[in-house]
């Protein structure tokens, strides 16, 4: 016999929850409109109904068969908690008809213990919800018994709240289990689908569908915005992004929208790198483009933390430790910039543009270099020292350190060298469909490598696919070697390797999709 909660599970999942919540005293605050709210949402396709207010919910129910997650705010003096604070609050919304009860279950001081809380819901046989900030506070309540676990409260306990929803929260809570409601700034359908793909039961919008003041503002900020632009406002007026992708021999500068790159120029990557030369150098791609942009990405080679700049493989870009990379590009352009690794970017590029869309991925560039980046549950992975993906830095013999010195362009046009050939990575794979022996080895050798390495990473993080790119990695020539060499492997170990779709822009697309 299935339980209430597991009934519910099966309505909500894949589901959309409306929030009808009007802005609190303005012209929509009443009952009327709010049943009215709760009846178009629910013609509109909506699974279930979040209202405040025993009144409301009485209301509603009444008048919608949509089940109703209620809840009772209020302001006090004595505790930040404003959701179902007290247990005569829980009596109401039962007796009204909501058939969850959602209460704030967020680690603070509180009038009523949120144990207590719970208890309450059980004697009235209604299924317990609870309004969540983090992960730990995820653990307690599922380990307590909550029914549902909501990330409601995430960015709102605290400090400035986030313009994103916080989707790794949403794929923590469904790792504890059960049902999960992801809700909190999941404002734009690509918001809500990027919430389900991370793993919520259901997803949970209010204010984009039923507060339209601020619907309202949100369009007249962008227009107003527009049209500071078109008519040369200052920096920061623009709808586009500034990106940069920094590389070991070239520097890309794009004004990117989405998966748009609407204008690129590019230059070889300055020598000096790090001086006040380098960066005007840098800044100076982008004379023009004053007033199209309100904010800046940097992509660059190398290892990047907290804005700071820093060499993995000084071999490939020299740069001096802990470069102020955002700091001194934020001066020169006035703009805020967001600034990380360029394989980490080109992941998340593809991850929500190209060929890993909404699925947990790897990608894998192999160029003069080899570098990685990890998407899992929605969230680009850098690692507490933003070294995640890095997988042309993984160690091999003392003789041969790292895998990019072993399956790079840089390292076959060495074994080349080291064969007494004078060719260059180009020239060792056109020697290789000709037929020569010699090069046909050079490049089987480093396809081997890097097969091995891709079937340790499928064993670590096991992620749905591995999207391959770089200049190297994308030669149909290397892609049938690769295939070559993982295929004794058996299926379920084997990675599912496809090819990068976003080409050279995959970098510039990602981290301007990050700043923004």
């Amino acid at each position: 016999m299935t339980t209430a909660a597991e009934n519910l599970q099966a309505a909500l999942d894949g589901g959309l929850i409306v929030s009808c919540q009007p802005v609190t005293g303005g012209p929509m605050d009443n009952v009327a409109t709010i049943v009215a709210l709760a009846l178009a949402a629910r013609d509109g396709g909506a699974r279930a109904l979040r209202i405040e207010g025993a009144a409301n919910v009485s209301a509603v129910a009444r008048a919608c068969d949509l089940p109703i997650v209620g809840l009772v705010k209020r302001d006090l003096d004595t505790s930040p908690v404003r959701i179902t604070p007290f247990i005569e609050d829980v009596a109401a919304l039962a007796e009204a008809g909501a058939q969850v009860i959602a209460v704030d279950a967020t680690d603070r001081a509180r009038p009523v213990p949120v144990e207590d809380l719970l208890a309450a819901i059980r004697r009235h046989g209604r299924i317990a919800m609870a309004d969540l900030s983090n992960e730990a506070e995820a653990a307690r309540a599922k380990a307590m018994g909550f029914d549902i676990l909501g990330t409601t409260m995430s960015g709102y306990t605290g400090g400035p709240i986030p313009a994103a929803p916080d989707l790794a929260f949403v794929a923590a809570c469904r790792r504890l289990g059960g049902i999960v409601v992801a809700e909190g700034r999941f404002n734009t359908p690509e918001a809500a689908a990027d919430a389900r793909r991370a793993g919520a039961t259901a997803v949970c919008v209010g204010s984009a569908i039923t507060r339209t003041e601020h619907v309202t503002g949100w369009f007249k900020a962008a227009i107003d915005a527009a049209g500071q632009a078109r008519d040369g406002g200052s920096v920061g007026t623009g709808d586009a992004v500034l990106a940069f992708d920094i590389g070991g021999t070239k520097a890309l500068a794009a004004l990117v929208r989405g998966a748009e790159v609407l204008d690129r120029r590019v230059a070889p990557t300055p020598g000096a790198v790090g001086s006040p030369a380098w960066f005007d150098g840098v800044a100076a791609l982008a004379d023009g483009w004053t007033g199209r942009f309100a904010r800046i990405g940097v992509a660059a080679t190398g290892l990047i933390e907290d804005g700071h700049w820093s060499a993995l493989n000084p071999a490939t870009l020299d740069i001096p430790e802990r470069t102020a990379l955002a700091r001194e590009l934020g001066a020169r352009l006035g703009a805020p910039v967001e600034a990380v690794n360029d394989a980490q970017a080109a992941a998340w590029g593809e991850y929500r543009f190209g060929a890993g869309r909404g699925r947990d991925m790897v990608f894998v560039t192999v160029s003069s270099g080899i570098g990685g980046g990890i998407v899992a549950g929605g969230r680009l992975l850098r690692g507490a020292r933003g070294l995640a993906g890095s997988l042309g830095q993984v160690q091999g013999s003392a003789a041969e350190p790292r895998l990019e010195s072993r399956a790079s362009g840089f390292a076959i046009a060495g074994a080349a060298q080291g064969a007494g050939r004078d060719a260059d990575t180009r020239a060792v794979f056109a020697a290789a469909a000709a037929g020569e022996g010699w090069a046909d080895q050079i490049v089987t050798d480093a396809a081997r490598r890097l097969a091995a390495a891709l079937v340790d990473l499928q064993r670590v993080v096991d992620p749905e696919c591995v999207v391959l790119g770089g200049g190297v990695g994308l030669l149909p020539a290397f892609r049938a070697a690769l295939d070559r060499e993982l295929g004794p492997q058996p299926e379920r170990l084997r990675p599912r390797v496809v090819a990068a779709e976003l080409g050279g822009d995959a970098g510039v697309i990602g981290v301007a999709d990050l700043a923004r």
